[in-house]
């Protein structure tokens, strides 16, 4: 269920060789929203992803997303940029808003022109789409690899009524997301009828994204598209939110971030199983955090986990190419609750209950550092046959 004032579609507009396949996805809210954004962290980035810093930057408040699927509009240059906001502005005309209230999105190849006859065609189908208010369409429109739509719903009770929070995500390759705030592929669109300030929103979306979006690594490769947008535009009517009703919104946002962070993890493009990595007691959180991430973005180590080999040793070098001073002879390394390594020497346990638990569809592993109190979790999954298969022939 949509929050109030909210409305979204999806359709096959022709960028999709498949016909079955949406490709063309509108969000819109009937009455000005805030919004809060977080872009990719590499250099190369994609022509939606610069008009929407630019907008975010420029202007205070939006009504819509356009987004599409099969085509990054990434590396086209001023082309790019140029038919982006030609369909912004077709949209904005069906829409009868101003075609800045309008921000954009793109998934797919890179290297590759927004196929603009067919989207301008397309749009009055689109704006009409949305009457209905079809979800998944709209989710299934920004899906490439995926293997299903991700997307889901939330409501809070606050001192002075309800507010609802709707999320959607996609992603299953390329991810290992380095969201940054006004400096995906994942895109994530979020919706509420929360009323919000637009520093409070972009604050409460950048912790939310921290602890989710960011702690999440399918094959270590950061996106030239990777966006977060967040509406809200108030209609819940529960007003402006005393700090005790905005600590339990963003409780709310931390959840239902952390949920569709791990729906992506665990649909890594060819993925078999999600595995939490989870560091503890080291001196700084940075330090816990540069770990994670190290290990769950490992190739050595993703094999494995797809072999069900409880191989404590390729854990272990990773760790040591993190960039992390610490005592390799105090190192504790378990798979489940079994101990496989401690202070950092192999010591003997059941390979085969320990083979049980790699195969388990989702499973932890916990790297004991034993030098301060500070912890980060990542989740990642495992490197099989098919994640090869399918990034061999991404473009066919």
């Amino acid at each position: 269920m949509l929050p109030k004032g909210f409305y979204c579609g999806g359709i096959h507009c022709g960028i999709a060789k498949d016909k079955n396949k949406n490709d063309f996805a509108l969000f819109f809210s009937d009455s000005p929203c805030t919004v809060a954004g977080m872009f990719t962290g590499s250099l190369v980035k994609a022509a939606p992803v610069l008009i929407d810093i630019d907008r975010l930057k420029k202007y205070r408040l939006f009504q819509a997303i356009v987004a599409n699927s099969g085509c990054a509009n990434a590396c086209t240059g001023k082309q790019g940029k140029r038919d982006a906001l030609i369909v912004c502005k077709e949209v904005a005309k069906y829409l009868k808003i101003s075609d800045t209230d309008i921000l954009v999105a793109s998934t797919g190849v890179i290297g590759n022109f927004l196929p603009l006859e067919k989207m301008i065609n397309a749009v009055p189908k689109l704006v009409d789409t949305i009457k209905k208010q079809d979800e998944l369409e709209a989710v299934k429109s920004i899906m490439t690899t995926d293997t299903y739509p991700k997307y889901i719903s939330k409501k809070i009770k606050v001192s002075t009524g309800e507010i609802k929070i709707w999320a959607c995500t996609k992603g299953s390759g390329m991810i290992h997301p380095n969201l940054q705030g006004l400096h995906a592929t994942m895109l994530s669109f979020i919706l509420t009828d929360a009323q919000l300030y637009q520093k409070q929103l972009q604050k409460v979306t950048e912790i939310a994204v921290k602890q989710s979006y960011n702690c999440i690594s399918v094959d270590g490769d950061t996106s030239t598209n990777d966006t977060v947008l967040v509406f809200a535009n108030g209609q819940s009517n529960t007003g402006k939110l005393n700090s005790k009703d905005l600590e339990i919104f963003q409780q709310a946002l931390n959840e239902v971030t952390l949920k569709l962070a791990k729906m992506m993890a665990s649909d890594g493009e060819g993925a078999t199983r999600m595995i939490e990595i989870f560091v503890k007691n080291t001196k700084k959180h940075e330090d816990a955090e540069k770990i994670a991430s190290t290990i769950a973005t490992s190739p050595l180590v993703k094999t494995a986990l797809f072999g069900s080999d409880a191989n404590w040793g390729r854990i272990l070098a990773a760790l040591g190419r993190a960039g992390v001073k610490v005592n390799p002879d105090k190192i504790d390394i378990y798979i489940g609750d079994i101990i496989t390594a401690k202070d950092g020497m192999a010591v003997k346990f059941d390979e085969k209950k320990a083979k049980k638990i790699l195969q388990q569809k989702e499973c932890k592993i916990t790297i004991d550092i034993k030098a301060g109190k500070q912890w980060a979790r990542y989740y990642t999954c495992d490197f099989s046959y098919d994640y090869v298969k399918i990034n061999g022939s991404y473009r066919s």
